[in-house]
């Protein structure tokens, strides 16, 4: 009567040659590859062959193994450069990967296992440090971006204000212009770019509707860089001018209605 004999379940097939190796103390970079063999098979001899799919993952690497066992009969072959090739390279190669993974599994399991010890506390800052902001430091503002090509773009929405204009029918009468104030486009400026996140300064400008809108939209916008509400970058020398808001969108205060004040 045969003595039933419990077999060490393994992950798969490198689990398995990987458990030889270290059984036996060999070198994994020097594998005895016929002794290897032989113990792998004796294994697969006993194994439970219920569950094909596991036991072909098994009988894929056997056949591998005596391949290799196989080649290591045979004259050695060189690659291009002339160096003998080692058949069980690639299998060296492998056992190495899964090692590796193995041995960060368990550094995953470890730290799950101790996750739980750990608990994090809510932030909880000063109002002073929480309500600190760092000063602006204008020459790091102003670094991507050069005088004249703000004034070239500057320039040149001014001249297309003055070739919206009719020259037969300006010439009716004289119509009072609206007064504009530079904290109303202060907070015109401050919203819309806290809105938009990121404008195209041209655009901006394009968008008033007369000289003087374009003079202020354009002295508000340089007011804004100072106080740091705002940055403007240009990534090419000849490029276009971004405006980008440094401001939270939810923030509701506005920089024109304390600036008429301290004016």
């Amino acid at each position: 009567m045969a003595i039933p004999v419990k077999l060490q379940a393994f992950e798969g097939p490198l689990d398995l040659l990987l458990h030889l190796i270290d059984k036996n103390k060999i070198d994994i970079y020097d594998i005895p590859i016929a002794e290897i063999t032989d113990q792998y098979l004796a294994y697969v001899k006993q194994m439970d062959h219920e569950d094909m799919d596991v036991t072909s993952e098994f009988m894929v690497m056997a056949a591998t193994l005596i391949d290799i066992k196989c080649r290591m009969l045979l004259p050695k072959e060189t690659d291009e450069e002339g160096e003998e090739e080692d058949p069980r390279e690639e299998l060296v190669r492998q056992l190495l990967e899964y090692k590796e993974y193995k041995v960060l599994a368990q550094r995953l399991r470890e730290y799950m296992d101790r996750a739980g010890d750990v608990v994090c506390r809510s932030q909880s800052l000063p109002e002073e440090v929480a309500s600190y902001r760092p000063p602006v430091d204008t020459e790091e503002l102003f670094k991507d971006v050069t005088l004249d090509r703000l004034h070239e773009i500057f320039t040149f929405v001014l001249r297309r204000q003055e070739d919206k204009v009719d020259p037969i029918r300006s010439k009716f009468g004289h119509i009072e212009r609206e007064e504009v104030s530079l904290p109303d486009k202060l907070n015109y400026v401050e919203i819309f770019t806290r809105k938009n996140r990121r404008v195209s300064f041209r655009k901006l400008l394009e968008r008033q509707h007369t000289r003087m809108h374009v003079i202020v939209t354009f002295l508000a916008v340089l007011e804004l860089m100072k106080l740091g509400r705002i940055q403007v970058t240009q990534e090419d020398t000849f490029g276009e001018i971004e405006i980008e808001s440094l401001e939270d969108v939810n923030d509701t205060t506005r920089v024109g209605d304390s600036y008429s004040e301290d004016a």
